[in-house]
Parts: structure tokens; C-alpha cells; sequence
């Protein structure tokens, strides 16, 4: 059973240590390692500006995302009255029980919450299960980010209210 919670202080080395192992496996991928992840093992500290929600599994800590909403702090990038999500972590050893789903619905349940008419997140394509996992729920490709330490990440949105001046655009080839 998965348990979706508001993270508490006493989760923030086991939330910490999560973004460290979801991320392992891309170590290769990002041209600066090290200063990334300097980044993601202070993942709790995004609690400071967004919710950072946490899923528990058989009474463990298995994965945790932050949430921001309208107006709140976020890359430039993203439009300042988007609500996003950032850092949806699973521990590796968690991973197919429908976690990340979760999470990223919780996410979505509170942008219905804020009155927010689109939601939007960014993710990279070597992400090969979270990115067809949210085409899967209805996100779809709007615009590429800069590089993040030299990955290509790309902005996507779903529409979660009545009306939205949003518009998407066909992905573009990636070669």
C-alpha cells in the first residue's frame, strides 16, 4: 500500500538519500556530475519554497516530488502563474508500483486545488520511464529548457481546469 503524506523534517536525510539513488543511474549523462549532484542531495531543501510530498511503501520512505504552485519561486523558464512540479524521485528498489504516478497525481490534485488551468513540468527523453509515463497521463511536449549541466530537458504541460491560453506544439525530432 502507498501512502502519499506532507514530508516532515525528520524525512529530509531519507529524501535526501532518494533524489542521490533516483538519479545514480544518469551520473554519466550530465557533463557536471559533481554540481548536480550537490543539487539533488539537498532535495528536502525544495520544502523551503514548494510542498514536498513524500510516499511511503510498507511503512518506508520510497519517493517524494515537490510541488509549486502559482506564483512560487520556480525556474525562469516556466511561466510565473504555472503550477509545477520539480525532482519526482522512487527509490530504484520501489520502482513499477505505481509511485511516481502518485506523486505526480497528488501534484496535479493540488494545481486543481491553486484554480490553476495548466500544470507543467520538464523532464529529459533519457528519463525512459517518467517521460512515458506522463505522456501516459495527458502532459504533452510544449518547448526545450537550456541544457541542464549539458542535458537536454523539455518543457510539458497538461490542462487541468476549464480554459487555458496555452497552447502546444509537435515535438520536435530529436536526433
Amino acid at each position: 500500500m502507498i501512502e502519499i503524506r506532507p514530508f516532515r523534517p525528520a524525512d529530509a536525510s531519507a529524501v535526501n538519500a532518494l533524489g542521490l539513488a533516483a538519479f545514480e543511474q544518469y551520473r554519466d549523462a550530465y557533463d557536471d556530475w559533481p554540481a548536480f549532484q550537490a543539487r539533488i542531495a539537498n532535495t528536502a531543501g525544495l520544502a523551503e519554497a514548494g510542498e514536498l510530498i513524500v510516499a511511503e511503501r510498507d511503512g518506508r520512505l520510497a519517493g517524494a516530488v515537490a510541488y509549486f504552485g502559482p506564483g512560487a519561486p520556480k525556474p525562469d523558464f516556466f511561466r510565473p502563474e504555472w503550477p509545477i512540479m520539480r525532482m519526482l524521485v522512487v527509490a530504484p528498489q520501489a520502482r513499477g508500483h505505481g509511485i511516481g504516478r502518485a506523486l505526480a497525481q497528488a501534484c496535479l490534485e493540488r494545481a486543481r486545488r491553486d484554480g490553476a488551468p495548466v500544470f507543467a513540468l520538464h523532464t529529459s527523453a533519457m528519463m525512459q520511464v517518467a517521460l512515458p509515463m506522463y505522456l501516459r497521463m495527458g502532459f504533452a511536449w510544449h518547448a526545450a529548457t537550456p541544457l541542464i549541466h549539458g542535458v537536454r530537458y523539455d518543457i510539458y504541460l497538461k490542462h487541468v481546469g476549464v480554459t487555458s491560453d496555452i497552447r502546444t506544439r509537435a515535438q520536435p525530432a530529436t536526433g
